[in-house]
């Protein structure tokens, strides 16, 4: 039980933050978003970020209640997940940094469901 639990809370923790953290760049007023988001292109990169981590999340949560009781994935996307996220990633790292440092982490996490699924 103790692999697809790992895989699970991996996968989850750096979608979740993907895509929290796309979303409140998003939300930003224009002249506070970072430099390449000013472009129609880094605005779209976010937004193509932000969507990645959404269907990687829902990957994850369809694997933890395939594999794992079915309250583990449950809180974990309602308590755990947004915890780590704001607590962690956000406070450490801020919105921009952790999308960038996540967005790779969320592909080897989409892989590694594809592959342990």
């Amino acid at each position: 039980m103790a692999e697809p639990l790992y895989i699970f809370l991996f996968a989850g923790i750096v979608s979740m933050s993907v895509a929290l953290s796309a979303g409140a760049l998003n939300k930003l007023a224009l002249e506070k978003r970072p430099a390449f988001m000013q472009k129609p292109n880094g605005q779209i990169t976010v937004i193509m970020a932000g969507n990645f981590g959404a269907l990687t999340l829902l990957g994850a949560m369809a694997f933890g209640f395939l594999k794992l009781h079915w309250w583990i994935p449950l809180s974990c996307m309602f308590i755990t997940f947004p915890i780590v996220h704001l607590l962690i990633f956000q406070r450490l790292l801020g919105d921009f940094k952790t999308l960038i440092l996540m967005l790779p982490l969320t592909l080897l996490a989409a892989v590694s469901l594809y592959y342990y699924w």
